[in-house]
């Protein structure tokens, strides 16, 4: 029932002075049930949020919070337990593994906007440079430790054992490393930090991001697949509720993809989801 409504009904049954108290107290409530609290890693896309996402929910009644973890475990455990309402910060691959191996119910709802993994380096310029023995530091979580070898071998630099699942690859299922190169997993925060001592890192977009690194200073920078950019998550029996439609109609809005185009910020580099690049052909076109 809206608020109004209630409080119109409330009229014609207690004294004026009771009706201001309970029209703050269910104000007050009110208000609480329209605030979304998003989770975020470290990176672009609270930033994506507050630019792009935020703005339209705000013309829709809604208040957002955002809330800022410092790894990619927190905000899938804070989603299930209740302590956000959704979050943006991984792609479908990473979400699916996580629930299934923490026996999480939760699901994506819409893809936006994301920064690729880039191979940086601090000490040399090219692939060419890397020679037996160079460090080579990259993710530890499963998904993206086997995203990044992927995106590895794609350069080049290294190739699997026949029959295995390069998905869930590990440094264990490298087959041929012909520069007699070193990986190096780490958790995916701290590799920008390695820059220092590492011949080279590759760096999830959100963390290089976070660090300040410029996309287009990375030796390399990877062709996302569908299946890895990101997502916005939410529990799955949240799903059909108003503010996860309001969120999703805000993120396929018009004013959504200005923000996206806007020469002037830094999603201007990421790389579209099919449904944007799609939209974009079918205006093209007519």
């Amino acid at each position: 029932m809206r608020l109004s409504s209630l409080l119109n009904r409330l009229a014609n049954h207690v004294p004026a002075l009771v009706l201001v108290f309970m029209t703050g107290i269910l104000s007050t409530a009110y208000a609480a049930d329209q605030t979304i609290v998003f989770g975020v890693a470290p990176g672009p896309y609270g930033d994506l949020i507050k630019q792009a996402i935020q703005p339209g929910l705000e013309k829709k009644g809604y208040k957002v919070v955002l809330k800022e973890f410092s790894d990619y475990v927190q905000p899938n455990l804070a989603l299930a337990n209740g302590s956000i309402d959704a979050n943006l910060f991984q792609h479908v691959l990473y979400l699916k593994k996580f629930s299934a191996d923490k026996g999480l119910d939760l699901s994506e709802i819409i893809a936006v906007p994301t920064a690729g993994l880039g191979l940086y380096s601090n000490k040399i310029k090219s692939l060419g440079e890397l020679k037996k023995g160079d460090v080579i530091t990259l993710a530890n979580d499963p998904t993206n430790l086997a995203r990044a070898l992927r995106f590895l071998a794609k350069l080049g630099l290294l190739t699997f054992n026949q029959n295995i699942d390069p998905t869930t690859a590990s440094e264990k299922d490298i087959d041929q490393n012909p520069r007699g190169l070193v990986f190096k997993p780490l958790e995916a925060a701290q590799l920008p930090r390695t820059l220092d001592t590492a011949t080279a890192s590759v760096v999830n977009g959100n963390y290089a991001i976070a660090a300040g690194l410029d996309l287009a200073s990375a030796l390399e920078l990877e062709v996302l697949d569908e299946n890895v950019k990101i997502v916005l998550a939410v529990r799955t029996p949240d799903k059909d509720k108003p503010f996860v439609k309001d969120i999703a109609a805000v993120i396929e809005s018009d004013e959504f993809i200005a923000v996206i185009d806007d020469p002037n910020r830094v999603f201007k580099s990421f790389q579209r989801p099919d449904w944007i690049t799609d939209r974009l052909a079918s205006k093209s076109a007519q």
